[in-house]
């Protein structure tokens, strides 16, 4: 099996350390200065390595760390004007730094959206411990797409495994159960 770079935080045996009275902490972008400060107030949930080709990833990486929040709990606190948004027609609207192109946050507009309300941040801007612990990799497919070669993806997915992380081409099935659930609400076919 040849040596598979994933993430920084992934491939460095970084340990993480949920901490369940963590309440939240302060992402920065990777300007020297005046970097975009966005507060974010609370534990996150569902954070997991992303292989998609949309999501923002540190230099050298294949997978983004993505995570979800209450967009009630995300404020920005400095330096909004070098924000701007990635790709208006998108789901997720990405807000990234004009300067670095780090993005910050990703908030779903569409009220019909299952994730309405939910904002994804990237932990990994923040100095502070605690937040919650990647449980699954998503989208690893898409890695082959953003340039990964198709012969190396039996060791991306042994990687991922080896530190734990399930992998699915698409969400998580829970996560792909809430989706589900909100189109058949949508349709009126839905039924508990």
């Amino acid at each position: 099996m040849t040596k598979v770079s994933l993430h920084p935080r992934l491939d460095n045996e970084y340990h993480y350390q949920e901490d369940s009275n963590f309440s939240g902490g302060t992402l920065k972008c990777l300007c020297e200065n005046n970097p975009v400060e966005v507060a974010v107030t609370a534990q996150t949930m569902h954070n997991h390595a992303c292989g998609c080709s949309k999501c923002w990833k540190p230099e050298g990486a294949i997978f983004s760390l993505v995570a979800v929040v209450g967009k009630d709990n995300v404020k920005v606190l400095s330096n909004e004007d070098k924000l701007k948004v990635i790709d208006e027609s998108a789901v997720i609207q990405r807000h990234a730094c004009k300067d670095c192109g780090t993005h910050l946050f990703g908030r779903i507009e569409n009220e019909d959206h299952a994730f309405y309300g939910l904002d994804f941040v990237h932990t990994e801007l923040s100095n502070e411990n605690g937040w919650s612990v990647p449980q699954f990799a998503a989208f690893v497919s898409s890695v082959i797409e953003t340039g990964t070669p198709a012969s190396k993806m039996n060791d991306v997915r042994n990687a991922l495994h080896n530190i734990g992380l399930p992998t699915y081409d698409s969400l998580s099935p829970e996560l792909m159960d809430v989706l589900s659930i909100q189109t058949a609400k949508l349709k009126g076919t839905y039924r508990d």
